[in-house]
């Protein structure tokens, strides 16, 4: 019997999630044929340029979207509406037993919203993330999700007891992060095949990578001045490689911090394999970035984060990690203390790397149902 299931995914670092568990179909179906998964990709468009989506699913080998909704550039509140438009229609038509939707983007919130109105039980991967901090986009939809979702993926043993304390009993798997999966598969395919280092004239563990899209630190040009001051005053010691998101080069550009650009090496977006590469390669990596600071984690980088709270926050416990909220003034500080500070201890907080052959397993051991949960007396919708 074929279980059918509709995986729903708009963003970049959706692409990496979904190609762990994809292979993870494949590989599945070969050996259980008489219990195989037919997924259907819809790919909402969410990032549409070649360099944010095209390339990812080429290098990562993700089957070709069997829908490509096409759905950009708007607002967070039209383009969640057009998005759940178009992902309802898919799902009446396919009938699928699952959705499968991935960490916290307006696609996920899309998708989770779609399904559960339909009466289709929805599996979030990546669950029972917590910032604690409702002004970000983030942490509405992570929540949204969670909320509608019969089975929750979480990546470590603290988004499981974050799900705990909000009463989430049935359902919550603590599977590994398959991030990390999709890690240990393309390092050292990135090692072979990239030359990201050559063509940026960059060596081995002498350069910091950095990143900086989030709408909390690109849409306040106070807030991102101050991060291109602190990679500029990095950028006297050695070279700060910036591969800036087409939103966040518009938006310096309007706000007049085109010159701190002309002191970094700055690039379009790269394909996944060439940042593995760099991120394999950095001395250390400054980012607002949750997906990059995880990386930096697998490839044992030294990692500082451009805002006031994480996702992550085994990453900070285990000395991995380290905040630098950009209201700060010691944020150039703090990412040249990362430099020269490697903890010894590496404890394994994302699993074994087969956190989708888990996702899998589950999908097909548990009988599709919408989650069994009661409101409160009073609140009630």
């Amino acid at each position: 019997m074929t279980l059918k299931t509709v995986t729903i995914v708009g963003a970049r670092p959706q692409f990496v999630k979904v190609a762990a568990v994809s292979r993870a179909i494949a590989k599945w179906n070969v050996t259980n044929p008489e219990r195989a998964i037919a997924d259907h990709i819809v790919h909402t468009g969410q990032h549409f340029d070649d360099n944010m989506s095209g390339v990812f699913f080429r290098q990562l080998e993700i089957p070709e979207p069997a829908y490509n909704l096409g759905i950009a550039g708007a607002s967070h509140g039209a383009m969640t509406g057009r998005m759940l438009e178009a992902i309802e229609s898919v799902l009446l038509e396919v009938q699928p037993d699952w959705v499968l939707v991935y960490g916290d983007t307006n696609s996920t919130l899309a998708a989770a919203l779609a399904a559960i109105k339909l009466h289709i039980p929805v599996a979030h991967v990546e669950a029972g993330l917590r910032s604690f901090n409702m002004r970000m986009p983030e942490e509405v939809n992570r929540i949204v999700a969670d909320s509608v979702s019969s089975l929750l993926f979480c990546p470590t043993q603290t988004a499981v007891e974050n799900l705990q304390r909000e009463g989430y009993s049935s359902g919550v798997h603590n599977v590994g992060d398959v991030m990390f999966d999709a890690s240990l598969h393309m390092q050292a395919i990135a090692e072979r095949e990239s030359g990201i280092l050559h063509e940026l004239r960059l060596e081995r563990k002498a350069f910091v990578l950095a990143t900086c899209h989030r709408a909390e630190n690109t849409d306040d040009p106070v807030r991102l001045g101050a991060i291109l001051d602190a990679f500029v005053e990095v950028s006297a010691d050695l070279p700060v490689v910036l591969p800036l998101h087409p939103r966040t080069r518009k938006l310096a550009s309007q706000y007049g911090l085109d010159d701190r650009l002309d002191c970094l090496r700055v690039s379009e977006p790269l394909s996944y394999l060439d940042i593995s590469r760099l991120e394999s390669a950095a001395l250390a990596i400054a980012t607002d970035s949750g997906g990059m600071q995880k990386e930096a984690y697998f490839y044992r980088v030294p990692c500082v984060t451009l805002r006031e709270e994480t996702e992550w926050v085994e990453t900070i416990a285990s000395g991995w990690n380290r905040l630098a909220p950009p209201t700060s003034s010691q944020m150039a500080q703090v990412i040249r203390d990362a430099l020269s500070a490697c903890p010894v201890s590496y404890p394994q907080l994302y699993g074994e790397g087969r956190a989708a052959e888990s996702v899998v397993a589950l999908l097909n051991n548990t009988l599709p149902m919408l989650p069994n949960r009661r409101y409160q007396s009073g609140n009630t919708p």
